[in-house]
């Protein structure tokens, strides 16, 4: 059963229906079910289907290849010795079929591209050359290598470039989708139980995949990665080096990010010990931004050059939080419940949560219409300016000149304002105005699980977005 991806699936059945030959690439996380989708949107039906392996030569990867076309019905050819020669049998194996359209489904693409092989020269002249002057062709490739994905095939600058026909970055789920599979399963778990899985693994498919019957949240932790053979005890050493060929410098930025909420500049990462300040630096940086573990924003106000970049991938936030000293414990995250570990990042994963969920925000504050602009802002003390120092993780700019200035709390219960919270919104509403110069009003906008609870000091609050809010499809 497919969970949403309607726009995706929609690609698809164009794609059959159009009297001319597509060529998509389909791209996303480890993970996020870029081959189930495929599989399902064709009845698992295809004129001829192979998938990379993982590890292999040249030689490997095309007598690899060959036996997939034997499996499709067509004739191997032991005597291959390259992907332009293989790309030929895949051909002739094509013109056989009778089938309408002839769907060709390439999964992990980016495993085929070995050292000194000929794999994207063979794909841009099977393209190029034959498949595109026919009107019967539907060539699908796919890989978790994000960045390889966008680098070699879909901003390719030699043969390939410009010849995608459609393209499709699988993004995860979000909380309404986790939702609906959850019930698909006739699972109880409750919205609140739902989001609190949700700050684990994001919307991932298939991390969901292992929500069982009769069990808590902090009881399904303990089983994917606590418990002795835990299913994902190893997960981490795979996401990333099922991505990026050599993962070393990514992960050094990855474990530097870890340590800063707020984030780093490019200056700041550069001066990491083993990270050479290079232009290849901002290549990799681009990459785990589209790989969707990374995000950068331009503080509101300041220039492009002093952007940060910041870690939001939940599993890795999660990881480095519980998991990297490696606890002994099988009920270890059962047995963190209420301390204040489990607290703080409890926060910090919620207002994740809530940036992933914009869309749902502006439409419970009733700007969906309104061109708006959503990001992060910070200064530093500085009193000869009357700057307290703030970090304000969400500030939605919009053209009617207003700013919600969010305030993003996780609580097991309603949220009472403090003396304390109001002292120190009203310091950072003092930080915006002062340290931007905006004439925009500022409305202070509380974004919590429970909503608020009505005190002296819960006034101030201009609009309250719940955690029902944010399961609005």
């Amino acid at each position: 059963m497919i969970i949403g991806r309607n726009k995706e699936l929609k690609v698809f059945e164009n794609a059959v229906k159009d009297n001319k030959s597509h060529f998509i690439a389909v791209y996303g996380r480890r993970r996020v079910g870029k081959t189930f989708l495929i599989r399902e949107a064709f009845g698992h039906r295809f004129t001829f289907q192979h998938a990379g392996l993982s590890e292999g030569d040249l030689k490997e990867q095309v007598f690899a290849f060959e036996t997939s076309i034997a499996d499709s019905g067509g004739k191997a050819n032991e005597k291959t010795a390259n992907f332009l020669q293989a790309f030929e049998d895949l051909k002739e194996l094509v013109r056989s079929s009778g089938e309408k359209k002839k769907v060709i489904f390439i999964d992990e693409l980016s495993w085929m591209d070995t050292r000194n092989g000929d794999l994207l020269t063979a794909l841009e002249h099977f393209w190029n050359g034959w498949a595109s002057a026919r009107n019967d062709i539907v060539l699908i490739v796919c890989a978790s290598a994000t960045s390889w994905m966008l680098s070699k095939v879909i901003h390719n600058k030699g043969g390939l470039y410009n010849r995608l026909t459609d393209e499709i970055h699988l993004r995860q789920f979000k909380l309404a989708e986790c939702e609906e599979f959850v019930r698909s399963k006739k699972i109880a778990l409750n919205r609140d139980q739902i989001l609190q899985y949700y700050m684990v693994f994001g919307g991932v498919p298939y991390y969901w995949e292992f929500v069982e019957k009769g069990f808590s949240v902090p009881q399904i932790i303990d089983r994917m990665f606590f418990e002795e053979d835990a299913p994902l005890r190893d997960e981490y050493k795979y996401l990333y080096s099922s991505v990026f060929k050599n993962p070393d410098v990514y992960l050094k930025i990855i474990n530097a990010l870890a340590k800063k909420k707020a984030g780093m500049t490019r200056e700041e990462i550069a001066g990491i010990k083993g990270i050479s300040n290079s232009g290849d630096l901002t290549m990799k940086l681009d990459e785990l931004q589209s790989c969707g573990f990374v995000r950068k924003y331009n503080a509101f106000g300041m220039k492009k050059k002093g952007a940060l970049y910041q870690l939001v991938d939940f599993f890795t936030l999660f990881y480095y939080e519980f998991l990297d000293n490696e606890p002994s414990d099988d009920h270890y995250f059962t047995n963190q419940i209420n301390t204040p570990a489990i607290n703080t990042w409890k926060g910090l994963a919620f207002e994740r949560v809530c940036m992933e969920h914009l869309n749902q925000i502006k439409m419970k504050l009733g700007i969906s219409g309104v061109q708006t602009e959503a990001n992060s802002w910070y200064c530093r003390p500085d009193p000869d300016k009357g700057l307290f120092g703030s970090q304000i993780d969400l500030i939605i700019v919009r053209a009617d000149r207003i700013i919600n200035l969010c305030e993003m709390k996780y609580s097991d219960t309603e949220y009472m304002m403090s003396k304390q919270d109001d002292d120190k919104l009203k310091k950072r509403i003092n930080d915006l105005v002062v340290g931007t110069g905006t004439k925009n009003a500022i409305f202070p906008t509380l974004v919590t699980n429970h909503g608020l609870v009505d005190n002296s000091y819960s006034d101030r609050i201009q609009a309250v977005v719940t955690a029902d809010d944010l399961f609005i499809k």
